[in-house]
């Protein structure tokens, strides 16, 4: 078959023209009277707003996600499934609406031309369960009703997940609990949130001083290591601050330079890890926790604490001292289910393994033991 002319747009915007076009004028047809949510969410950069022309090369393309009512996703999800791969266009705008599957080597999905059904990636399920399987939090109870998350709920979810269910877009919402739940789900409780900052500050106060102690013994390579980690903190620590989700390492950097304060803190943190030097790296570093440690501050979430730069007890080495923030910060959780844990955080404050996160039963477990 010939191959379309193929103009790249933003992945979203290819989700709308699919639902509008497609499968709206589908469902209409055949299915009067279904309620159904229909959006673009879960993973694939578009959701989070970084796709580039690059992103086509797999499982990227007319996309979108049908959520039904449970009963009727149970009785009518496969036959619509079905449906979709007779009825669909072949492509849209000269994106193939089908995709061809990888060899057991490569198993994501290709986008191709066929002449039979496509085999699309328009998914069918429900809110609830799908939330299920992706955060492992239950948001609905088993009579049907929402359900709020715990506080060990909010620590099991990892931020890339969060921002996963709670990014995209929803094109049409005929049940409303998709609604609910990006509702739900689209910042931490106040508590909580308290609670992932003081722990955010107190990861930092661990390794501040290694960058001068690693220069100090000759190995100016770990010094550079530990500088790079800390860089990665402040940045997720910026990113908390102004209840952003973080994502996966991937698109860290994009979605931190998306913040309002970016550019005043971006010369610092280059500098931090591009240093040749210790006394360099250690000055960058330094700039860069009084800037962020001053928004801290701005908040008004805790009592100020000075932001300025400091001696590390006796040593040669100059540091904020990040646990006066975490000190001061855990003082204002008042929640008793919070306060009795140890400033250990949410499950990505102290994980980063992808095979580990996407595993939600292990992730609940290990939380589960961290709070005793």
């Amino acid at each position: 078959m010939t191959t379309p002319a193929r103009v790249f747009l933003p992945g979203l915007d290819l989700s709308r023209i699919l639902y509008e076009e497609a499968v709206r004028p589908i469902l209409d047809a055949e299915c009067p009277g279904l309620r159904y949510a229909a959006a673009r969410v879960g993973s694939g950069s578009e959701v989070l707003g970084f796709d580039t022309a690059r992103s086509a090369d797999h499982e990227w393309g007319p996309r979108l996600d049908l959520f039904l009512e449970p009963a009727d996703a149970a009785a009518y999800g496969e036959r619509l499934h079905r449906l979709l791969a007779e009825r669909l266009p072949k492509q849209v705008r000269g994106w193939p609406t089908h995709f061809r599957h990888g060899d057991p080597a490569d198993p994501v999905g290709h986008m191709e031309l066929t002449a039979g059904p496509v085999d699309h990636r328009v998914s069918v399920g429900d809110v609830g369960g799908w939330l299920h399987e992706r955060l492992g939090v239950p948001l609905t109870h088993p009579g049907g009703e929402d359900r709020e998350p715990t506080v060990r709920d909010w620590l099991a979810m990892p931020q890339q997940k969060l921002a996963e269910a709670t990014g995209g877009a929803v094109f049409h919402d005929g049940v409303g609990a998709l609604t609910r739940a990006r509702e739900t789900l689209a910042w931490y409780p106040d508590q909580v949130w308290r609670y992932l900052l003081a722990c955010h500050w107190q990861r930092i106060s661990q390794e501040e001083a290694f960058v001068g102690r690693c220069a100090e013994v000759g190995d100016d390579l770990g010094s550079a290591v530990v500088a790079g980690r800390l860089v990665r903190d402040l940045m997720r620590l910026c990113l908390l601050l102004e209840r952003r989700y973080a994502p996966y390492g991937k698109w860290l950097g994009s979605a931190f330079a998306r913040l309002p304060r970016a550019d005043e803190l971006l010369p610092a943190l280059r500098g931090a890890v591009t240093a040749p030097d210790h006394p360099t790296r250690e000055r960058h570093l330094c700039d860069a926790y009084e800037r962020v440690a001053a928004a801290q501050n701005r908040t008004g979430l805790a009592e100020e604490v000075d932001p300025s730069r400091r001696p590390y007890h006796s040593r040669p080495f100059r540091v904020l001292h990040a646990e006066r923030f975490a000190h001061a910060l855990a003082g204002t959780v008042t929640d008793p289910g919070l306060r009795s844990l140890p400033l250990t955080g949410s499950v990505d404050q102290w994980a980063d393994s992808t095979d580990f996160l996407g595993r939600p039963g292990a992730v609940r477990a290990a939380v589960d033991a961290l709070a005793g």
